[in-house]
């Protein structure tokens, strides 16, 4: 490629349609600067006669002299000064997008979308948000409460960056092109007024429950119950559906019905006036942290991953 056509890339900017090189701009910047082509030439580490030759790049292709020989030296023509204040500004800007990039990739700015069901919003999630206020002020970390069909649909929309699900036994919630880092096994407890009988042992099984009223939870968890109770010979009667844990616990406290609770929600709030008991019919749900293929490299979402994984440890010990 001859010089002519190496010139005729960049932006536009010459007399007959051709384009200003930006590498010319930029050395043309430095010509400024140092008020000789020798001296740009030691402070780019070129050759006098490279950085000559930028210089003559751009006097053709914007038509005009930039600068003229005097004596020794040269003198910038006025068309050249009008021209360095774009080569100076072209030069602040790349230094900006270089520092900014940099910023980026140190995590000390950027946005991350997260979303995250109901209990891990006032548990995992929360903690998090705190943990990278504190250590990564520059990265804005933005909470959107969200089931996990939803949040894993808002995933796949590119409207969050990081999905935080839960799945339980016999369940698959990673689909499509994502990656899973697995936070926590919740327990699933049994939550029955305190003044029931059966709230102090600890062998009470789904069928002593089975001629009781419940109240469900979202549909996931409505599901997850029906089919426990189904495997231990009974079908509950759901009198109340309710996606609220706080709910949930009013409704038990109050003895209109007993019902099923992850620990994280009776983490995020607990009602003086239930018990909550294991329940051996009911398996531990997974917690997971869904990221779209490879983001989870971006800086900024790795941290956030991590404050994820510390506030689960924290939890679950």
């Amino acid at each position: 490629m001859d010089e002519q056509a190496e010139a005729g890339r960049g932006a536009p900017g010459g007399p007959d349609g051709r384009s200003i090189d930006p590498r010319s701009l930029l050395v043309f910047g430095e010509v400024g600067r140092a008020g000789s082509l020798t001296a740009a030439a030691q402070a780019l580490g070129w050759t006098q006669p490279a950085v000559s030759q930028h210089v003559r790049r751009l006097e053709r292709t914007l038509g005009v002299p930039l600068a003229v020989r005097r004596g020794r030296g040269i003198e910038i023509t006025e068309a050249g000064r009008a021209l360095l204040r774009h080569a100076e500004a072209v030069a602040a800007s790349l230094a900006d997008a270089a520092r900014e990039a940099q910023a980026h990739a140190q995590a000390r700015a950027g946005t991350v979308r997260l979303a995250a069901f109901p209990s891990a919003s006032a548990t995992l999630a929360a903690d998090a948000v705190t943990v990278m206020a504190r250590r990564f002020p520059g990265v804005d970390v933005r909470l959107d409460q969200l089931e996990p069909p939803e949040a894993r649909a808002a995933l796949a929309a590119g409207e969050c960056d990081v999905a935080v699900v839960f799945e339980h036994a016999g369940e698959d919630v990673v689909r499509g092109d994502v990656d899973a880092a697995w936070l926590m096994d919740d327990p699933v407890r049994l939550v029955l007024p305190r003044a029931d009988p059966r709230a102090s042992r600890e062998d009470v099984t789904l069928l002593d429950l089975a001629d009781e009223a419940w109240v469900a939870g979202c549909p996931t968890c409505r599901r997850h119950l029906v089919g426990a109770a189904a495997r231990a010979g009974f079908a509950p009667d759901v009198r109340h559906s309710t996606d609220d844990y706080v709910v949930v616990q009013a409704l038990v406290a109050s003895g209109m019905a007993v019902a099923t609770l992850p620990a994280l929600a009776l983490s995020a709030s607990r009602h003086a006036g239930v018990v909550d008991v294991p329940v051996a019919d009911l398996p531990p749900r997974r917690v997971l942290a869904l990221t779209r293929r490879n983001t989870s490299q971006v800086p900024a979402v790795r941290h956030v991953l991590r404050a994820l994984r510390t506030a689960a440890e924290q939890r679950a010990g």
